[in-house]
């Protein structure tokens, strides 16, 4: 399948079994989360929306975001997609101590600029974003409403998070290699009221050929959310309230320790200071326990690999064994022995 075509004109022959593998993959994604339709072709997340702006927005729109300095996807900020095709960049009012959009003043822009787009959803995820509270302003002011679960996929599928498309959302989207543990793609689901702006609309100027390989892994990965995501995403949820209340516990700065730390598979450890988080985040690599710059904790890969709550505590003293000033050499053995521990890939 890595060197096939198939194309809605039937414009390739012998595409019988490939055409087969999409219709389930769309009907599996459509149980799954609750949708009237699917698109399993854009090749990533960034892809999916660039399909949403340009088929729910017109130059000279507007789409309304969370700001990337606050944990918004750059790919739709300022400096991402919307300044390429016209259109404008508004951002969501924001409460960084909670970590979410402050509802009011949201309502209030959303009154008062009528955005286009209304696009829920970010990068730094920790609580479900306010759909509902704002949904009947987004219609009001003529706003298309959109839902990026690139981060939190997986946790959606198996109940946990939130459900976007019951909440006011139009269109939900995202990648598909994070919560939802599939291969590195895309997907786009929706409501059958934006099935002609969206997904009928999308090839062939958005997309064409589809990668038929990464869309077969993508199905798998769906059938496994569809038969084991209750338990694994309410595991990867417990890990990291776990790995949360360890690490605050022992006396690392982790955001929103006040409102439970998180609802997702994110903990955000709060360290002030670009040189001190390059060099926590540096030793940390030396020990062999990978985060990003932010610095973001995310349980859904180790709790793939089997691990329970009992694990993030033990994965959270290695973390404060590197924060108070160990040696990362000698944590790193730690770490490789506990890591090998788990061999196993679970809820499978």
């Amino acid at each position: 399948m890595g060197h096939r075509y198939t194309a809605i004109d039937g414009f390739y022959k012998g595409t019988r079994f490939i055409d087969e593998l999409e219709a389930l993959g769309e009907k599996l994604a459509c149980e799954v989360y609750g949708a009237d339709w699917a698109s399993l072709r854009p090749l990533s997340g960034h892809m999916a929306d660039m399909i949403m702006i340009s088929t729910l927005t017109k130059p000279g729109g507007s789409i309304l975001s969370v700001n990337p300095v606050n944990g918004g996807y750059d790919g739709i900020g300022g400096k991402g997609y919307p300044p390429f095709v016209n259109v404008k960049n508004l951002f969501f009012p924001f409460d960084s101590e909670r970590m979410n959009i402050d509802v009011n003043k949201a309502k209030a822009l959303i009154e008062d600029e009528k955005p286009s787009l209304v696009v829920f959803g970010q990068s730094y995820f920790l609580f479900p974003h306010p759909i509902t509270e704002l949904a009947d302003a987004c219609q009001a002011a003529g706003s298309q409403v959109a839902y990026d679960a690139s981060h939190v996929l997986g946790l959606i599928g198996g109940g946990e998070f939130q459900r976007p498309l019951k909440e006011g959302a139009a269109v939900m989207l995202g990648s598909t290699h994070k919560t939802l543990f599939g291969p590195q793609g895309g997907i786009i689901i929706g409501t059958s009221r934006v099935k002609e702006l969206v997904k009928d609309r999308q090839f062939p100027g958005l997309v064409d050929n589809a990668h038929w390989n990464r869309m077969a892994a993508l199905i798998w990965a769906l059938d496994e959310i569809r038969r084991r995501g209750a338990k694994y995403a309410s595991q990867v949820v417990a890990n990291a309230k776990a790995l949360a209340k360890a690490l605050h516990e022992g006396g690392l700065p982790v955001k929103c320790a006040d409102y439970g730390f998180t609802e997702s598979h994110q903990v955000f450890l709060d360290i002030s200071g670009e040189e001190n988080v390059n060099r926590f985040s540096e030793k940390l690599e030396d020990a062999n326990m990978i985060v990003d710059h932010g610095i973001r904790l995310g349980t859904n890969e180790s709790t793939r690999r089997g691990m329970k709550v009992r694990d993030m505590e033990r994965i959270a003293e290695l973390i404060i064994r590197v924060y108070k000033g160990e040696e990362p050499g000698s944590v790193r053995r730690a770490a490789t022995r506990l890591r090998k521990e788990f061999k196993t890939i679970e809820y499978t």
